[in-house]
């Protein structure tokens, strides 16, 4: 997977740059500039129409990669987290948080996000991977589901083989951490990660 940007942290701070080799790399020939400024005939004039057409997508790509760094910029600054501590440590985050901040329409943060992927210290990811919905935790604050699928799993990968925890016990557990989720949504979490019920989970020594 080539990323269309990378991240990586200098001097106490989180960087952000795209990749060089993602973005076209587009020119004018100046022999049919010059010829389309300077010729007065009908040929001249289809020229010029194909030089300002040249110059409009020329700055559209400009702009699509000038949108695509403050979205990576804006995902690090508010991901810190994540990039630091790992998936527990992920917090929410929306296509129209980010439109806000940066200054743009939401379809085209949604644009930008799409198969596009960002290089960190913890893996290469797709934009996408860093937006997730918030769950209300008791002292007032959010948790995203990145975050609560994580320690779904620490959870699980801690459980005694042979006493499996259920869905309903490690909703208990995540309770006790300030973060009501209900037993229905653990399974929802637990089944996309493709991790099996309690039962099948359970292995006698």
């Amino acid at each position: 997977m080539v990323p269309d940007a990378y991240t990586w942290r200098h001097e106490g701070r989180w960087r952000v740059r795209l990749n060089p080799a993602c973005q076209p790399s587009l020119a004018i020939n100046r022999y049919y500039e010059r010829m389309a400024t300077s010729a007065r005939n009908e040929a001249g004039s289809y020229l010029r129409g194909r030089l300002q057409e040249a110059r409009w997508l020329i700055r559209s790509l400009k702009a699509r990669g000038e949108t695509m760094l403050k979205v990576a910029q804006c995902i690090v600054r508010r991901q810190g987290g994540f990039l630091d501590h790992g998936p527990q440590a992920m917090h929410p985050l929306t296509l129209r948080e980010v439109a806000e901040d940066i200054g743009v329409h939401e379809s085209t943060v949604s644009r930008v996000t799409t198969r596009k992927y960002l290089h960190t210290p913890r893996g290469t990811f797709e934009f996408k991977h860093f937006f997730s919905v918030g769950l209300t935790t008791d002292g007032g604050g959010e948790a995203s589901a990145t975050a609560i699928r994580a320690m779904i799993r620490e959870l699980v990968d801690g459980e005694v083989p042979a006493q499996p925890l259920s869905d309903q016990a490690i909703a208990d557990r995540l309770k006790a951490r300030g973060i009501a989720v209900a037993r229905r949504t653990v399974a929802k979490y637990r089944e996309g990660m493709n991790i099996p019920s309690s039962n099948d989970r359970c292995r006698l020594s």
